[in-house]
């Protein structure tokens, strides 16, 4: 007869503790799918305040049908600008502070990234001449960096998304952070987004905040502009790793914040959602390359001249890259890193000269 007791009670004590599980799990889950329903419509409403479409220009010139990011390899360029009220010129008539142009493939999820120095002397289309590829920005806004850069890589341009500093200091911030291992020839104070030499940048791996981190991407007085591109490349980079971890979830909703008050971009938020996939399996491989070149003073006003050969070259890997022409998978000389399957460069010869100290704008 105790013996039966006994069984009941354990029977009844592990009914209680199997239901207690159960609800919670239940709750945990409610939770969760509230969570994602919440980020996700947040994330719709930033998406369409973002969005702005460039006139007249429904795909690029360069394709012959809108590409479908779901299936195919598209391009995209990060158009960074200082349309602070100090420099008083907006957003569409400043000149672009950071350009970097990223090739995704669909195929094997991978991505390259090309930094363009903003001194490079290029053809700009909206002028008819030749200046630096910063100025195209000023010229004539979004759509003159575009075609710019379309000009240069003969590759269509399929989206942009402009940011300015406010959303790069607040989305670093909203993760809390970003690990970077700073490339810096040495210590020194850099100006911080309002101006004042109030940043305070040391060598070596170490956590930044967003103001850091913006100082750190904008410096190249100290190196050249080549570098800065890297710093560029490596704090991108450090935000994908970051934005991607299961620490970060909780921060979307801050990310989001940041990104839908600072960012403009052509793409809807059908097409933002489709390149979650790169991100199926961890961070996707990412290259980065190096556009090779030289300093020029020759007009009293310097230059970042572009080597023809690294140039011809780079246009190679991105057309590749895009399926454009057949792939030839060992042109980049890409090394495969250690770093959570991000690569280290596609080009080995990076050059570092420094700067004249009568660098114009």
């Amino acid at each position: 007869m105790k013996r039966v007791e006994i069984k009941k009670k354990k029977s009844t004590k592990f009914s209680l503790i199997f239901k207690i599980i159960l609800l919670l799990s239940a709750s945990l889950l409610i939770c969760v799918t509230a969570y994602g329903i919440y980020i996700t419509k947040k994330a719709e409403h930033a998406a369409n305040k973002s969005f702005e479409e460039i006139a007249d220009r429904e795909q690029s010139d360069k394709r012959q049908a809108k590409v479908e990011p779901v299936q195919d390899n598209v391009s995209i360029l990060f158009i960074g600008v200082d349309d602070s009220e100090k420099r008083g010129q907006g957003s569409e008539n400043s000149r672009s502070d950071a350009l970097v142009l990223a090739t995704l493939n669909n195929e094997d999820k991978s991505v390259k990234l090309v930094s363009i120095p903003r001194d490079s002397k290029v053809y700009i289309p909206y002028v008819g001449y030749e200046d630096k590829i910063t100025h195209a920005h000023a010229y004539g806004g979004t759509l003159a960096s575009i075609k710019t850069v379309e000009e240069l890589f003969d590759i269509p341009v399929d989206y942009y998304v402009r940011m300015n500093f406010n959303a790069f200091i607040d989305v670093v911030d909203a993760l809390g952070g970003i690990e970077v291992d700073v490339d810096i020839p040495y210590a020194f104070t850099e100006k911080d987004e309002n101006d004042r030499y109030s940043i305070r940048l040391e060598p070596g791996l170490q956590q930044l905040n967003g103001s850091q981190a913006l100082a750190l991407a904008r410096t190249r007085k100290h190196d050249s502009d080549i570098m800065r591109g890297k710093r560029q490349q490596d704090i991108l980079k450090a935000i994908a790793k970051k934005a991607s971890s299961v620490s970060a979830i909780t921060k979307y909703d801050d990310i989001i914040e940041a990104i839908g008050d600072n960012m403009k971009t052509d793409m809807t938020f059908d097409e933002m959602k489709s390149f979650f996939s790169y991100l199926s399996n961890g961070i996707p491989q990412i290259d980065t390359l190096t556009l090779e070149g030289s300093d020029d003073m020759s007009t009293g006003i310097y230059y970042y001249l572009l080597d023809q050969e690294s140039l011809e070259e780079t246009q190679h890997i991105l057309k590749s890259h895009l399926g454009l022409i057949p792939d030839t998978s060992d042109i980049s000389g890409t090394m495969s890193g250690t770093n959570n399957n991000l690569d280290v460069t596609a080009s080995e010869n990076i050059q570092a000269d420094t700067y004249n100290s009568s660098l114009q704008q």
